[in-house]
């Protein structure tokens, strides 16, 4: 949805952005664009994984043309496999012996900062949709780089169909800076919303709250005076499951489709996702 300049729907809004600080500039100014005042309160942060020699064996591998495939389920995923790959002296183009798959446009977009093109997009960018619309892959060897204790459903789908996949952790999530900061306006209530870009977002900052001895059900309290907006569907369950209640999620699973959520949300429209 594009607005012109002297539209600006948010405007009066002050809405908290809890994704990774390297990553939450983006959105932090699609929402002060649209008038809103944006508090940045990481409550994850992206850290290399515990141990390398997982991933710097799928690179080995990758060198050799091992796999048919490799699906990124993150632009974080990206970064992290290509940062590695220029650690141990691998070039980019190793990747161009095999395809690419993304999970989303944003992942998209960052294997096109690198040259490279995701040959596979799903329709709708959750890992179920990938299993769905891949086609036929029994035989073919996948990597998946991705986070540390991510959900098991891709790599269980594929198995599932055939394929032969190596799950390897490229990076991790940890507690971000901002969890603090972020409790701070909730107690003060001056928040109209509060996004989240990911389950972990959601997890560390409950962890957070718990490990500073705050604890359901006045957390959980607090949080019902602001609206909670989810980038999807499996980000808004695991807040679900935490007690929390869910007003948004965005129809289209980006931080663009979050932004419109919220403008439709304030300007009274329907704007939760229908399940």
């Amino acid at each position: 949805m594009a607005y012109t300049g002297l539209q600006r729907p948010l405007a009066g809004k002050r809405i908290a952005v809890t994704r990774a600080e390297e990553q939450a500039g983006e959105l932090a100014a699609r929402l002060e664009a649209l008038g809103a005042e944006a508090e940045v309160c990481p409550t994850i942060a992206i850290a290399p994984p515990a141990d390398f020699t997982p991933l710097d064996q799928a690179i080995a591998q990758l060198n050799e043309s091992v796999y048919d495939w490799v699906i990124f389920t993150s632009a974080n995923g990206v970064r992290a496999l290509l940062d590695r790959m220029g650690t141990l002296g691998y070039p980019t183009n190793v990747l161009w012996r095999c395809r690419l798959g993304a999970i989303g446009p944003a992942t998209a977009r960052a294997l096109a900062k690198h040259g490279l093109t995701a040959g596979f997009v799903p329709s709708a960018y959750v890992a179920e949709a990938i299993v769905a619309e891949i086609g036929d892959v029994a035989g073919q060897r996948i990597l998946l780089p991705r986070a540390d204790g991510a959900r098991e459903t891709l790599t269980a789908g594929l198995r599932a169909r055939g394929a032969l996949v190596d799950e390897v952790a490229a990076y991790r999530t940890v507690p971000g800076p901002g969890i603090g900061r972020l409790w701070e306006l909730l107690q003060a209530r001056v928040l109209d919303a509060l996004t989240f870009t990911s389950s972990s977002t959601v997890r560390y900052l409950l962890d957070g709250l718990a490990a500073a001895g705050l604890r359901d059900p006045e957390v959980v309290e607090l949080f019902n005076h602001t609206a909670i907006a989810c980038i999807g569907p499996i980000t808004a369950e695991t807040a679900r499951r935490a007690g929390l209640r869910v007003d948004v999620v965005a129809a289209c699973h980006t931080t663009e489709g979050l932004v419109e959520a919220l403008v439709a949300h304030f300007a009274g429209a329907v704007s939760v996702e229908s399940t």
